[in-house]
């Protein structure tokens, strides 16, 4: 009801609603980003992995850190799965969470900022220190009225870092984007670009990347794909801008977990690859492919979120046609849209395969194992650490591929 009321009110006066909550919600608590550290991470791919890997890099500095991300929301070494099936959350939440940090001690918060939580000025109130922009490509284009707006939306970011009363300011920015140069354009103290440049000579393979940063020290990192050099060097240009040392650096990326759902490997002593990851445009999973493509694939998608983005639909199927032996498609987050109709989109753009549709999700990841060959790969992907299925009317399913995956591999007796 909420939702239908907001959408009757025009278009500046949900504007000003917005713009209110979000500077009700600082006052309320204080203005809590005056005592931290803000870095905010922003672009269409990467942010969650940047938040990780800031985090990981400054905790190895010393610091004491909160996070929050569409993966999870830390502080210090307390963790919680974020569970709002969204990125960056309502404004009360985000200023509560930021004071609990400042009372828990944390002298640094890095959290997302989404072109979507720009749009409803959930980024006001919150004073930046610096901003990390990774990458842009076409997304959430309905939601936006097209690209050109989407892209303000973002730089409304960097426009906000520039407002910002905190001295020295850093703006971050992918110099191989065709955006980045916008960013680097924002007047602060501090513009520091990052490039694969910074990476030569280097290489990728499913198991982690391995580089020599700015000609000087060889880096062997465990996070696969060319994707992930991309969001590391983003980490180390900013860690180097805030005179971090580079073996500080180099130690806590050379033992970096695995970041949830994100090229997130199952073991269960299966006899071929299973990766859960996030990837739901066809730029993420051609991202995602290139990085096992030594090995046959069995490719697990949908289209994640029903009535947006049908653009990409068939772009999607496409790119799963030219690297995919098998095909599955599924049922992911259709909310109030026909999930037959979206797979039917997706499939449109697949003209070599015949896929298997399965729209039970669980269903749908016992097929892609069944099809699995030993030294296979089954990228399951679309949903990563999202914790819901969206359904029609705001109905949802509590859902985890991971765990899904896991039990499904036991049925099939690995352990």
């Amino acid at each position: 009801m909420k939702q239908f009321l907001r959408s009757l009110l025009p278009s500046p006066i949900l504007d000003l609603y917005h713009y209110l909550l979000a500077t009700l919600g600082a006052l309320v608590y204080w203005f809590p980003s005056k005592k931290l550290f803000m870095i905010a991470v922003t672009g269409t791919k990467g942010k969650s992995s940047v938040v990780e890997l800031v985090r990981s890099i400054l905790m190895e500095a010393g610091y004491t850190v909160a996070t929050a991300s569409t993966i999870r929301f830390t502080i210090g070494n307390e963790s919680e799965r974020n569970l709002f099936k969204m990125t960056m959350p309502g404004r009360f939440f985000l200023q509560q969470f930021l004071r609990k940090a400042v009372k828990a001690g944390c002298t640094h918060a890095v959290i997302e900022m989404t072109s979507e939580g720009a749009k409803q000025f959930r980024h006001k109130g919150v004073e930046l220190d610096a901003l990390v922009f990774t990458n842009l490509s076409p997304e959430h284009i309905e939601s936006h009225g097209g690209l050109e707006n989407y892209v303000a939306a973002k730089l409304s970011l960097a426009k906000h870092l520039e407002q910002s009363p905190k001295r020295p300011r850093y703006i971050i920015a992918n110099a191989d984007d065709e955006y980045g140069k916008q960013f680097l354009d924002t007047a602060v103290e501090h513009k520091v670009p990052f490039s694969l440049k910074d990476a030569e000579p280097y290489s990728t393979d499913d198991l982690g990347v391995r580089f020599v940063f700015k000609k000087g020290e060889l880096f062997s990192v465990p996070l696969p794909g060319l994707f992930n050099l991309k969001n590391i060097l983003a980490a180390l240009a900013l860690g180097e801008a805030l005179n971090i040392p580079l073996n500080v650096m180099k130690h806590a990326l050379e033992r970096h977990a695995p970041i949830a759902g994100r090229a997130e490997r199952i073991n269960l002593n299966q006899p071929f690859l299973v990766v859960v990851d996030y990837a739901h445009t066809a730029d993420s999973l051609r991202a995602l492919y290139e990085t096992y493509k030594e090995r046959p694939i069995v490719a697990l998608f949908g289209s994640t979120g029903g009535g947006r983005d049908r653009g990409k639909r068939p772009a999607m199927g496409k790119v799963a046609d030219e690297y995919a032996s098998a095909i599955v498609l599924t049922n992911e987050d259709p909310y109030d849209e026909d999930p037959q109709k979206i797979i039917d989109e997706v499939a449109s753009g697949i003209k070599t395969r015949s896929p298997k549709v399965v729209m039970d999700r669980r269903a749908a990841i016992k097929e892609a194992l069944s099809l699995a060959k030993p030294g296979w790969a089954v990228l399951i992907t679309g949903k990563g650490t999202d914790p819901y299925i969206m359904g029609p009317g705001g109905t949802k399913q509590e859902w985890s591929d991971k765990k899904v995956a896991e039990e499904e591999l036991k049925k099939l007796g690995y352990y």
